[in-house]
């Protein structure tokens, strides 16, 4: 698992990226944690840099990019 970091979010609660594997990690304040699978670089700066983690997560990577829960 990447390094993960604390974000300011009402639904999330840490997020990662692996680089080497174009993985985006999630992990939702309910302990849940799901790895996005084929996510560029650029939409983890995005995310981490977006007003609202959740509605960005919701916008612009669910039902775009597959998913595994851990």
């Amino acid at each position: 698992m990447p390094e993960m970091q604390y974000v300011d979010s009402s639904n999330i609660e840490q997020v990662g990226y692996d680089a080497d594997q174009s993985e985006l990690h999630v992990v939702f304040n309910d302990g849940s944690h799901y790895v996005y699978q084929g996510v560029p670089g650029e939409v983890f700066e995005e995310m981490i840099n977006a007003p609202s983690k959740g509605s960005f997560l919701n916008r612009e990577v669910k039902n775009v990019y597959s998913f595994v829960k851990q």
